[in-house]
């Protein structure tokens, strides 16, 4: 009996050093993601502020704003390997019908494409990882940019280096401006035209409120890290990928409330993924109704490989795969495909104006 207190402290005493050896893998989040310097931060405020005095909404146009842009916004850690096919894509439209942005990982060296493609394409970039709210930062940063620079940019499309076009520019410029039968979830009064303008638009971006990984995303912070702010019936997933109005667009950038909750660093780096997380869920509390709740962006996941989409090789291009990618149930065509090989390239640039631009 004396000596059991005498070996329960020598037990703790052992156990110290594995205590201590153990403890960053037990309180602290596995392979965590640097946190956001405090200085990025300030600079994106000072962005998002400028761009959200000075911008224009675009939500409810009438016939008076006829020229109407969309905004491409190419988020790269990578060079863009598909550039020759989007410098197609781009070459016999009108150039007053677009502007392109580029946000490139300032860690890699990112050469500038030629084409279409200019330095002065290339915004004011911080350093981005996969699965962190640096993704989210930078789409964010892409859109304050293109709205300070031109108040025509009504849609904001957030683009890959692995994406690739399904249609051409004009097919799909169509399709977001005038056409009012290319959203099937739109009712005909809402996609009523004016001078060959809709006069009302939706955000093309994927809301998911039923999925069986959404409750370890929810809590990959901890269990009550997102409360008050976002309950859990609240917390949405989707594609990162997405075609934002101008109005939504400014409302991701006004944004701060939500933002406190999604840029905390997580302690499960396998259920982590802020990027698909946080436009659908601000966008779902701030206008359900306005958001058609699907991607124009075609990606298939099956055969998933560590949270990456399938991966298509130069063996399955073709004519049929371009077909296959544009079938939807939610409207007349996917607009966008994503993910390829660099080495796709060749094939693709073959099939591009007799099969991918051939309306």
């Amino acid at each position: 009996m004396v000596s059991n207190p005498f070996i329960l402290s020598s037990t703790l005493l052992l156990s110290l050093p594995i205590l201590f050896l153990l403890a960053p893998r037990i309180f602290l989040p596995s392979n965590p993601v640097p946190p956001i310097p405090p200085a990025d931060e300030v600079h994106d405020l000072s962005l998002f502020n400028r761009a959200s005095s000075s911008a224009v909404s675009l939500s409810h146009l009438s016939s008076t704003r006829p020229k109407l842009k969309i905004a491409f916004l190419f988020l790269t850690n990578s060079d863009l390997h598909f550039s020759p096919l989007w410098n197609r894509f781009f070459a016999k439209s009108n150039k007053n019908l677009y502007n392109i942005y580029i946000h490139a990982d300032p860690t890699v060296n990112v050469s500038v494409p030629g084409g279409v493609f200019h330095s002065n394409n290339f915004i004011t970039s911080k350093r981005t990882y996969r699965a962190s709210p640096t993704l989210v930062s930078a789409a964010r940063r892409l859109m304050a940019t293109a709205i300070l620079d031109d108040p025509a940019n009504a849609f904001f499309a957030l683009i890959s280096q692995h994406c690739i076009p399904l249609h051409s520019f004009k097919y799909t410029y169509h399709s977001l401006i005038a056409s009012s039968t290319f959203d099937y979830s739109s009712s005909p009064t809402e996609s009523t035209t004016e001078s060959g303008i809709r006069v009302k638009y939706k955000s093309f971006i994927e809301i998911k409120s039923r999925d069986k990984r959404l409750w370890k995303r929810y809590t990959a912070r901890g269990r009550y890290a997102m409360m008050p702010e976002v309950p859990f019936e609240k917390f949405r997933g989707g594609s990162q990928f997405f075609v934002l109005t101008r109005k939504h667009a400014l409302t991701v950038i006004k944004d701060r409330t939500l933002w406190r909750k999604f840029k905390k660093p997580c302690y499960r780096a396998d259920e982590c993924y802020p990027e698909e997380h946080y436009f659908p869920t601000l966008l779902s509390m701030k206008d359900p109704n306005g958001c058609t709740h699907y991607t124009l962006t075609r990606v298939n996941w099956t055969g998933t490989v560590n949270g990456h989409p399938y991966t298509y090789r130069p063996f399955e291009v073709s004519p049929q795969l371009i077909q296959q990618l544009r079938q939807s149930n939610n409207s007349e065509s996917y607009l966008f495909a994503r993910k390829f090989t660099p080495d796709c390239l060749k094939l693709l640039m073959k099939m591009a104006d007799s099969v991918i631009f051939r309306d």
